[in-house]
């Protein structure tokens, strides 16, 4: 049995990674200190690691060198970096959108024949075009919209939140499966959906409401009988897309003996807090369903812009409880963005892993991208989630049991002092010691 362990702690902003071999000895009775690993004891298989593909992030890509985009490509998608295999394109515009646009505003062109996917081919496609060249990899793509046209909703435009108009309710459901149709005939390699991004979310930028009930009976009225006929029921369909609060009650409000069969599973965010437990109810109760965290970004008008490793940090908490708590996949929001974390058509300005200075022609990779690498570079897709106790909440560990029958586990120390841990697997131990503010990978050869 042997154990690699690369730790990565900040010196003056800039990442200092190591890695040594630790050698396990057998079980002594220690009981101080003890991380436990129950490779036994498995839980849900992860599918995977990926991020967004917005607007926004096209829009910054197209101002990069080509040495910069592949770089880029090779950070983000290779196996030898992030890892990334998954990835989530917005229908029709977002916050995250150099402006508002929509494939189509006619509302007498029941037919779609007015449907440009121009929009998306002009800075989106691009980007996740040249990343598969780059790394000759087919990325699955999640797609989510934020809003119908502005003809269908209550209130008349893409913002402000508003509700679609019951008698559209077959004609949006068409023009989703158009758009899909149309993204697969360009090559791109659609799995997912999401219904509707934040549901329960009156934004200033592009977003609408249902309710539960709304939801559920947009689905199984409208929407699955339109995939059903353009040929997309094997689309895996989720729903949600919201933060975690009321996850579980809304799982339980819109599966009914209808759409059981027709839901894949939930989507979800972080915005409103951990809500770990919210994810292992509703596993307990619908252990079929999927569960994956589907956008996650540091918003700079609610957190200080300038601490850098506190983002990298929440988001090391965020992935750990999450998993731990029955998490399928996760979907970081945008790959890419400028230097004032945008571009943004409402100034919502946020952080990403990596952003680009445009005036100084840089690429810069964030603490977040050094912190989401040891989940997505050691957690295998198709890795199965393992058994973990710890000796102090202060210590976040999270386990898996990758498909090549490696286990890997992912420790942080957010403190300001060193912690030593005893992992304990199979009746043998390893000591080591958590630096301060620093994250770790054990991986254990068996």
């Amino acid at each position: 049995m042997g154990l690699d362990f690369i730790t990565t702690c900040y010196q003056n902003g800039q990442p200092v990674r190591s890695r040594e071999a630790i050698g396990f000895l057998p079980e002594d009775g220690t009981e101080n200190n003890v991380v436990n690993l129950y490779p036994d004891m498995t839980g849900q298989i992860i599918e995977g690691f990926g991020g967004a593909f917005t607007d926004s992030a096209g829009y910054v890509y197209a101002q990069m060198t080509q040495a910069q985009r592949e770089e880029l490509a090779r950070h983000y998608f290779m196996p030898e970096g992030m890892n990334y295999t998954l990835g989530r394109i917005h229908l029709d515009s977002c916050d995250f959108s150099t402006r508002q646009y929509e494939a189509m505003s006619d509302p007498e062109d029941r037919a779609l024949d007015s449907f440009s996917l121009a929009e998306t081919e002009r800075y989106i496609l691009p980007m996740l075009r040249d990343v598969e060249q780059y790394t000759g990899r087919s990325i699955e793509v999640m797609v989510s919209p934020w809003s119908p046209p502005a003809f269908m909703k209550t209130n008349g435009i893409r913002s402000q939140g508003g509700s679609l108009k019951r008698e559209y309710w077959d004609f949006w459901a068409d023009y989703l499966c158009r758009y899909i149709l149309e993204l697969r005939k360009a090559g791109v390699s659609v799995r997912r959906m999401s219904l509707q991004n934040e549901p329960n979310a009156v934004q200033t930028w592009d977003s609408c409401i249902y309710t539960p009930e709304q939801e559920r009976d947009f689905l199984k009225q409208a929407l699955y009988p339109a995939l059903v006929r353009h040929g997309l029921s094997e689309l895996e369909i989720f729903l949600w897309d919201h933060n975690k609060e009321r996850l579980f009650e809304r799982a339980c409000r819109t599966i009914d003996a209808e759409t059981d069969a027709m839901i894949t599973g939930f989507a979800f965010h972080w915005y409103s807090g951990d809500h770990f437990e919210a994810l292992e109810l509703l596993r307990r109760k619908y252990p079929d369903k999927k569960l994956i965290l589907s956008e996650a970004c540091i918003e700079f008008r609610l957190y200080d812009g300038t601490d850098l490793l506190l983002h990298a940090k929440k988001y090391a908490h965020d992935i750990i409880g999450n998993l731990n708590a029955g998490m399928n996949a996760f979907y970081d929001w945008n790959l890419l963005l400028d230097e004032r974390g945008g571009p943004n058509h409402v100034n919502n300005f946020c952080d990403s892993p990596y952003r680009f200075h445009t005036g100084e022609g840089t690429l810069v990779r964030q603490p977040i991208a050094e912190y989401i690498w040891h989940f997505s570079h050691f957690i295998q897709p198709g890795a199965v989630q393992v058994g973990v106790t710890r000796y102090t909440q202060t210590v976040e560990v999270v386990c898996v049991k990758n498909p090549d029958g490696t286990l890997a586990a992912v420790l942080m120390n957010p403190g300001k002092e060193p912690l030593p841990v005893v992992l304990r697997v199979e009746g043998r131990n390893a000591a080591f010691t958590l630096p301060a503010e620093s994250i770790s990978t054990a991986v254990i050869t068996l």
